[in-house]
């Protein structure tokens, strides 16, 4: 039984008052740092990386369909994973809802991994989504954005993620968020990378859990959760 100090709705009240103040302490300043996030230098992107995609083939460029912005996840499988990552999958299933939304909005939400596309198809059929999701594989595009990592790479202590040396043993691959833009004569700048615990606002479930009287808890980050095909109580998956 959870042991948790208790009081009358006075005293609540006035705890819940104070903590208010927090809280729009908390908002004001996520704010100013969204503003700091857009006011950051753009990179012009000069590679010419080039994906799979149920399309064709694309550069980073035809990616952004017809808008302006583009919002990459660097979705954790590589090549010959039987599944996705599943924190990767938890975050992902927030896409759907979000994308009803944003694609209205002049921005392009997709995931980007450097499985080949018929493992990135395979997976996601299996998860039911609906966002886009491009291969890669064969570029250095995954690197580059310092989400995987070569053995090479990591040994000469050349690795790094979340921009700082690498541990030494990051695996094959790691999660983040980057974002773009596209101007007028078609030229793509990098605005914007996150990783690790930066990428978790997104993840709706956590917010919601945040409210609850137990909280996330959790021991590690993540520990409790499944891919939603795994819970015990989720319909049976269909052999392919």
């Amino acid at each position: 039984m959870v042991q948790h100090a208790t009081g009358t709705p006075a005293e609540w009240l006035k705890a819940r008052k104070a903590l208010l103040e927090r809280e729009k302490q908390f908002s004001r300043l996520r704010d100013e740092i969204a503003e700091e996030r857009r006011a950051l230098p753009w990179v012009k992107v000069e590679k010419p990386y080039v994906f799979d995609t149920q399309a064709g083939k694309k550069t980073l460029g035809e990616l952004f369909g017809k808008n302006s912005q583009l919002i990459i996840y660097h979705f954790m499988l590589a090549p010959g994973w039987e599944a996705g990552c599943s924190g990767c999958s938890f975050l992902a299933d927030h896409f759907d809802s979000a994308n009803q939304h944003i694609k209205h909005h002049d921005v392009t939400l997709m995931a980007v991994s450097r499985a080949p596309l018929g493992e990135i198809e395979a997976y996601k059929k299996r998860m039911g989504w609906q966002f886009d999701w491009a291969s890669s594989n064969g570029s250095d595009f995954n690197y580059d954005f310092h989400v995987s990592f070569r053995k090479e790479d990591v040994e000469a202590g050349r690795a790094t993620y979340n921009f700082a040396p690498a541990s030494e043993n990051p695996g094959e691959e790691a999660p983040g968020f980057s974002a773009f833009y596209r101007d007028e004569n078609g030229d793509v700048f990098h605005t914007y990378s996150s990783y690790a615990r930066g990428n978790e606002e997104v993840i709706g479930a956590y917010m919601l859990l945040d409210f609850a009287p137990k909280g996330r808890n959790e021991t590690e980050i993540m520990d409790w959760m499944r891919r939603h095909d795994e819970y015990e109580d989720a319909p049976a998956r269909k052999s392919a």
